[in-house]
């Protein structure tokens, strides 16, 4: 797998909804789900400040409600949101509109479910030729469903990379990686690494 390129990526944040696992869910690690969102704003926060557009989907907000505040509040000024109607982005036409509009060809992918929606995700846009990457430790499904998620996007040619591996990718030497610390202190690692 080759290198990413900053300048030719698209960061979609897929569902990651303050509401998408309700409280009476009891299959759900918490602590687990609580450090993906705490990654994915971390994501968020680099991709600003790298100038990678952002675009957000939003599964049925009336009931999932809005994107996590930890995350909201990461995002660029000029992200934007869209709401999703089919599982996979690129079968909702405004969200693959506003994937396109960013002239990028890679896109990375973070968010919910591991399974399901970043999984349909993937496959879809490498189906119409994209490059797709999904950052394992910045997606979520409950209990094995991550897993496997992941073996069938592994099974399927979809490229895997941790968040500390895509922030590396993109400042590529160790000068741009310096700069980038010494200008925002607080973005050292990813939520939940340790060097």
């Amino acid at each position: 797998m080759p290198l990413l390129e900053v300048d030719d990526c698209v960061l979609v944040v897929i569902d990651a909804q303050r509401n998408f696992y309700p409280p009476k869910r009891l299959d759900v690690d918490r602590l687990r789900l609580d450090e993906t969102v705490r990654r994915i704003a971390w994501i968020a926060r680099v991709a600003g400040e790298l100038n990678v557009p952002v675009v957000v989907t939003e599964e049925e907000p009336d009931y999932n409600d809005h994107t996590d505040d930890t995350i909201r509040v990461a995002l660029p000024a000029d992200a934007v949101t869209f709401p999703k109607n089919a599982f996979s982005v690129w079968d909702n036409p405004e969200i693959a509109g506003g994937i396109e509009a960013t002239g990028r060809g890679t896109t990375v992918l973070v968010g919910l479910e591991t399974d399901i929606c970043v999984a349909h995700s993937a496959l879809r846009l490498h189906a119409a030729g994209k490059r797709v990457v999904v950052v394992d430790d910045a997606a979520f499904s409950p209990g094995r469903a991550h897993e496997a998620g992941l073996r069938r996007l592994a099974a399927s040619g979809i490229e895997t990379l941790s968040a500390k591996e895509l922030f590396y990718d993109w400042v590529r030497t160790i000068e741009r990686a310096n700069a980038f610390h010494e200008a925002t202190s607080d973005l050292t690692v990813p939520p939940g690494v340790r060097l």
